[in-house]
């Protein structure tokens, strides 16, 4: 039998396959399709209201606002905020908004980032919406989530006070991608509350569904001005932070910088300056005003040792939260770089292309979450994926040709209940000893076997990743929870500049499995599924095993069995068999699962009878 997991894997294969999930056809959040939406509203000549994120209390959340302020929130549509609302007015830009209430600067400063790209920023926001033709208070955005494209349709009814909006603000009061932008990530993430702190790498690896890798700037590598360089020619998004240090988070300090702050790399520019070559690097605050006030900053007397035609085409004057710095500075007073495209391109400067490969896979407490290497007796017990790397090599140490990505995915819908786990990856040469090797390799093979290569950390981040050389040969990669018997699921992604082929390495099945699975699930009929879970399940999205009783003798048998349901110690048993996540309770996915199961057992069930009542032989007492 598979492990856990694996079957739903193999239809996830197939689901991209069949082209589900891609941005030319994303998934339906909540089933909800923008166009019959449309279509249905105009010809009801009604304004659509959206009820998986109703304008209600509950999709703003709690600890954002003040009991006072939240009872003083009313939800407006665009005409009743500004004179003559428009979508977008005269083009996109970094300075069209401003960061609200909510602690969300990471977003905003992707947001920042996604302006400068218009091609990528067209995929997310569709730009033919307006409100005026075919107007009905519908909108639609796109998101890559956690391995497919997802379409989230919202109502444009947004939190006021006083007839202001409380969240993200436009520079022109007229102007409402941004607020509708917020919104409809506010909704994938379970409410405004749920978008207070994170990364910007999260925005924008949801923005690109591309690569993204990770600089500590504490330990630059040698090369960050190339990359970065690059990286402004091939069109990704840039963003960085700052530490918080002692203090809490988004405390001016004496330089003008915001600590614990997320910011948006908007410019690098090498400049001559005094007969010699000055790196600098131009950033942007999303709360649009405080910047830094150091060298290079708008006012600093530096900027007259430049040719005018550089001061001219670099320098500014104005109160915008933009400013420049040099690298040394950037890299002394910024914690991290995070760069996202949507591509492998960036890396290297070689034009050769890139070859992209993603496993699903999941560690699943007493089988496949052996923890890391320091538990030997049960690290080979976790997921292993075989991959074979063939195909022009450079012999540069320094050449690295590989970059590998392990991001966890959320078991809960809300962002602030998910609870990353600290993670990591080893990689192992595979030797000509164990060539023939089937199956999961076994303790011996790593007790005698150093990996080649490893996150040099367990990180509780959303995605881990190592930028690493591989030369050609067979490899084995084994993605781990820092403690045994953690559960999640994850997405492993290889990026290499040789090709490459691979399989998870599980016990009993192997790539082959890929090909002969032929049909999927219906995913528009399991979103629907997925919405009724939510409708009845308790707050965080989960039910026990009381809860499912109800939930299956009263809204889906109907009475159909004439044993009158399942009963409880029934309900128990099947949450213990579905539990993956081991929490006692059944989240969305093990939930539509067992929907699943319950219908395929009343066919069944129907069937039977069907042939008793035909006198059918082989059912004879």
């Amino acid at each position: 039998m598979p492990p856990p997991g694996v079957c739903l894997n193999i239809m996830e294969a197939r689901h991209i396959q069949d082209g589900y999930g891609s941005l030319t056809n994303p998934y339906r959040e909540f089933g909800q399709d923008f166009q019959q939406l449309t279509d249905y509203c105009l010809s009801q000549r009604v304004k659509f209201l959206d009820e998986t994120f109703p304008p209600e209390r509950s999709s703003i959340g709690e600890g954002v606002l003040s009991p006072s302020d939240l009872a003083r929130v009313e939800w407006l549509r665009p005409a009743k905020i500004a004179p003559t609302p428009s979508f977008v007015v005269r083009g996109v830009s970094r300075f069209d908004f401003g960061q609200g209430t909510v602690g969300n600067c990471w977003f905003l400063a992707s947001i920042g980032a996604l302006t400068f790209q218009k091609n990528i920023f067209k995929q997310v926001v569709p730009l033919e919406q307006t409100f005026d033709q075919n107007y009905c208070g519908l909108f639609h955005f796109r998101f890559w989530r956690f391995g497919k494209w997802v379409d989230v349709v919202i109502d444009d009814k947004l939190p006021t006070i006083n007839g202001r909006l409380i969240f993200v603000r436009s520079q022109n009061q007229n102007e409402f991608w941004p607020a509708l932008l917020e919104k409809a990530y506010a909704k994938v993430c379970g409410s405004y509350t749920d978008m207070t702190a994170g990364t910007p790498s999260e925005a924008m690896m949801d923005f690109t569904g591309g690569v993204h890798i990770y600089i500590r700037l504490s330990e630059p590598p040698q090369n960050l001005w190339e990359l970065m360089c690059r990286a402004g020619k091939s069109g990704v998004l840039m963003c960085c932070g700052t530490d918080q240090g002692e203090t809490s988070s988004n405390t001016l300090s004496p330089n003008g910088l915001v600590l614990g702050h997320a910011y948006t790399v908007t410019g690098v520019m090498q400049l001559v300056s005094r007969g010699k070559p000055v790196n600098l690097v131009r950033l942007w605050n999303p709360w649009r005003t405080g910047e830094w006030i150091g060298d290079w900053s708008d006012r600093s007397p530096l900027w007259q040792t430049v040719s005018p035609q550089d001061r001219e085409k670099c320098h500014s004057v104005d109160d915008d939260g933009e400013f420049w710095m040099t690298l040394e500075d950037f890299c002394k007073l910024y914690s991290d770089l995070d760069i996202c495209g949507m591509d492998p391109s960036f890396l290297d400067e070689t034009s050769g292309p890139w070859k992209s490969s993603v496993y699903e896979g999941r560690w699943v407490p007493g089988t496949t979450a052996g923890g890391c290497m320091n538990h030997k007796e049960t690290f080979w017990t976790n997921p292993q994926f075989r991959v074979q790397i063939s195909g022009e090599y450079s012999e540069k140490a320094d050449d690295k040709n590989t970059l590998v990505s392990l991001m966890q995915k959320p078991d809960k819908r809300k962002r602030h209940l998910v609870k990353n786990l600290h993670v990591g990856f080893s990689i192992f040469e595979v030797t000509q000893q164990y060539k023939a090797q089937v199956g999961k390799f076994p303790a011996s093979f790593f007790s005698t076997h150093r990996p080649v290569a490893q996150t040099k950390i367990f990180m509780n981040a959303r995605e881990v990743m190592e930028f690493i050389r591989l030369k050609p040969g067979e490899y084995l990669i084994v993605p781990s929870t820092f403690k045994p018997n953690e559960s999640a699921s994850f997405l492993l992604t290889i990026h290499s500049k040789i090709e490459t082929h691979g399989f998870e390495n599980s016990r009993d099945y192997d790539n082959q499995m890929f090909e002969k699975t032929k049909r999927v699930k219906n995913s528009e009929e399991d979103e629907k599924k997925d919405i009724f879970f939510r409708q009845h399940s308790n707050k965080y999205e989960e039910v026990d095993p009381e809860q499912l009783q109800k939930i299956l003798n009263d809204q889906i048998l109907k009475g159909d069995l004439k044993s009158g349901g399942f009963s409880i110690d029934a309900c128990r048993s099947m949450v213990a068999l579905m539990d993956s996540s081991i929490t006692g309770r059944l989240n969305s996915k093990e939930f539509v699962r067992l929907w699943n199961k319950v219908v395929a057992f009343k066919v069944t069930k129907s069937l039977i009878r069907k042939l008793k009542s035909h006198n059918c032989c082989c059912f004879s007492p």
